[in-house]
């Protein structure tokens, strides 16, 4: 019999999240195609009946792009990040629904904080997952011990079950020996699912899986993967590793055969303080900074959101923001600036990145597009005159035209 693995790391990923926050404010949704990303205008009308009154995506214009969906929704072919006027082509009868990032947060620290009372060894990787090294929590090694998997079901369950009962949502959960086959994991069996694996079950639950299903693989790589013949995981892993070398390159290459081999030693890590925070998005094809200027700037709204709701939710705030872009070509360039005060505000982010996007190249196609903040600090109550600066600084009025970005999303 296999010895059992040395480590057991769970990653916990959020079901649908901030559709399923708003499937408990609104339960009449529930199980219909419902979709994120509206503005305020969406806001549901409260009837004289008494019952609500929601937008449907058939009635939508704008340059907003979808926040999630619920599977519901998935069934009818619509996404995260596709924009919402192709959505409606698809799902015309979806209702559309605002986002609200502050209750997201407020939902984030809710499941978070369940699960912190089974274990506190969290490594938080954003609004909607953590990962969760069940390893050495304390009191569970004589079950891990005597009875690996039972004991690591039953941790898992216990898990689950809490952040069922502070929340009211539900969650998936995968849990192997690394983080790199745990983010797997949490996909196999969504939504609500527990999914536990060893490297034993890799032919069988791994291998059959497309090769995009890893985390580090794009579209890019993807499509170059299906180039050499590669488009399930089984057959990368088949492929020699000095073959992977010479396609990829030293670093990519020897990486692709580990991770299709299901190797990688990081470590959950539970505390560090970041020098800066980013999002960024590699897209499924690659966009053109004028002809495709309204999907463009409403991706880098997001971006900017999301960043912005990052600083906010681990209480920091940045003086340099900076963007990032990566060509058609593979050739990727940074720019950044920094602005007088520390700020965590949405708007003012977004005004500093789209400084700097005048600073590059916009003639060739894009293939990624980020967003970061650095120069991190946590701030106590700003003094009422940095908070006009930075008010400031946000407004939309006086900001020169760019290429794509000036208009919020929504």
């Amino acid at each position: 019999m296999p010895s059992p693995p040395r480590r057991w790391i769970a990653h916990l990923d959020m079901d649908a999240f901030y559709a399923s926050v708003e499937l408990l404010r609104y339960p009449e949704l529930q199980g219909l195609p419902v979709v994120i990303g509206g503005g305020r205008r969406h806001q549901p009308q409260l009837q004289a009946d008494g019952t609500r009154r929601f937008a449907r995506l058939r009635d939508y214009s704008g340059r907003g792009v979808i926040t999630t969906a619920t599977y519901a929704a998935r069934d009818l072919g619509v996404h995260s990040a596709m924009g919402l006027m192709k959505a409606a082509l698809r799902a015309p009868e979806a209702v559309l629904l605002p986002t609200d990032f502050d209750e997201y947060r407020r939902y984030s620290r809710l499941f978070k904080a369940a699960v912190a009372e089974v274990t506190p060894l969290i490594e938080d990787r954003g609004v909607d997952e953590i990962y969760i090294d069940l390893s050495e929590v304390p009191g569970v090694q004589d079950a891990l011990a005597h009875d690996p998997l039972g004991g690591v079901r039953a941790v898992a369950q216990e898990i689950r079950n809490s952040v069922k009962r502070a929340t009211g949502l539900s969650c998936s959960i995968g849990v192997t020996p690394n983080k790199l086959l745990s983010k797997i994991a949490s996909e196999l069996d969504k939504p609500d699912g527990l999914t536990i694996l060893t490297m034993d079950d890799l032919p069988a639950r791994i291998w059959p899986l497309p090769v995009r299903r890893i985390n580090g693989i794009g579209p890019k790589a993807g499509t170059r993967l299906a180039g050499l013949g590669i488009g399930s995981i089984g057959q990368l892993a088949a492929r020699p590793r000095a073959e992977l070398i010479e396609h990829f390159g030293r670093s990519y290459g020897a990486w692709l055969h580990d991770a299709a081999h299901g190797r990688d030693e990081r470590p959950v890590v539970t505390h560090s303080e970041p020098v800066s925070m980013s999002r960024e998005t590699t897209f499924e094809r690659d966009l053109h900074a004028r002809r495709d200027r309204a999907e463009l700037s409403a991706i880098f709204t997001r971006l900017c959101e999301q960043v912005a709701a990052d600083l906010q939710r681990k209480g920091y705030a940045g003086r340099t923001v900076g963007i990032k872009l990566r060509y058609d070509d593979f050739r990727t360039v940074t720019r950044d600036r920094t602005l007088p005060q520390p700020t965590s505000d949405a708007a003012a982010i977004r005004r500093a990145a789209g400084e700097c996007l005048k600073r590059v190249e916009l003639t060739q196609r894009l293939r990624l597009l980020g967003v970061r903040v650095g120069a991190l600090s946590r701030p106590g109550r700003a003094p009422e005159a940095s908070r006009r600066a930075t008010r400031a600084a946000a407004r939309p009025g006086d900001s020169a035209e760019l290429p794509f970005g000036t208009e919020a999303a929504g």
